[in-house]
């Protein structure tokens, strides 16, 4: 077992290690903020950092009261087992459908049915729907750490269900909550395929102005300049993927600093 982790961690340190060493040299003040030219082999990469973060804030907004509030009804409301059952079900389901079927199902639904386009609302749409079973599933089992006394002991003094919810199970629950929403935010960031169909642009001239509005992307950007851009260098293509991955760890980062910090306050 010790063997097996070491191994992990070694893969873990090679890739990051090769690809730090390929794209650090592309690093600077101008390649983080500025706007791409030259056919995207110069310049900056900063439309597609923005619209990253458009479309993780987006698809958060979307999936964390869903998600939170089907998990509470789980936990907290369904007494029919045969109905919880099928409602699991449907969420391991849903978390094991390949991305690209979202991606054609928000093309479908959102940028087509609703008439939506190609735009932000369409693809955070999309992630918030991708993003679900995560906030689901971490949501239920941060709400199954809550010890049953206390959910007792608040009833016992005349709360409500709901007041008992609110007060007392969701503020012990919080942590797990927030690492749940924090793994969905990782999500969202990394995926290519769903908004490569409902939201993704190769290069706007101009920054999004509203929701309606195509958006770049990190993870489409270097896709594309990795595949579909001749004489891209080299270094930009890993520097591209060092900006992800350095904004997939530090979430992971700040998932662990606040799991931490909230265990240390609990007394129980």
């Amino acid at each position: 077992v010790r063997a097996s982790s070491f191994i992990v961690i070694g893969f873990l340190v090679l890739m990051l290690g090769y690809i730090f060493k390929q794209g650090y040299s592309a690093l600077s003040w101008e390649f983080l903020s500025a706007m791409p030219r030259d056919e995207m082999t110069a310049g900056g990469i900063f439309p597609a950092i923005l619209g990253t973060f458009y479309l993780m804030i987006g698809a958060t907004v979307i999936s964390v009261p869903v998600g939170v509030i089907t998990a509470v009804y789980l936990t907290e409301y369904a007494s029919n087992p045969r109905i919880v059952k099928i409602i699991r079900l449907g969420i391991n389901n849903l978390a094991g459908v390949p991305s690209v079927v979202f991606g054609l199902f928000g093309l479908g639904l959102f940028v087509v049915y609703f008439n939506l386009g190609v735009s932000i609302l369409a693809g955070s749409l999309t992630l918030g729907i991708l993003n679900l079973p995560v906030i689901i599933r971490s949501t239920e089992e941060a709400l199954l750490t809550v010890p049953q006394r206390f959910r007792v002991a608040s009833r016992s003094l005349g709360a409500t269900r709901w007041q008992t919810i609110r007060e007392v199970v969701l503020p012990n629950a919080l942590p797990g909550i927030l690492t749940g929403v924090i793994l969905g935010l990782e999500r969202a960031a990394g995926e290519t395929a769903p908004i490569l169909f409902t939201v993704a642009a190769f290069y706007l001239p101009r920054l999004p102005n509203s929701p309606m509005d195509q958006t770049m992307s990190l993870p489409y950007h270097l896709y594309v300049i990795s595949t579909q851009v001749p004489g891209m260098p080299i270094d930009v293509q890993y520097g591209t993927a060092l900006v992800l991955l350095v904004l997939v760890l530090g979430m992971n980062v700040a998932a662990a600093i606040t799991r931490s910090r909230f265990r240390r306050k609990r007394q129980w």
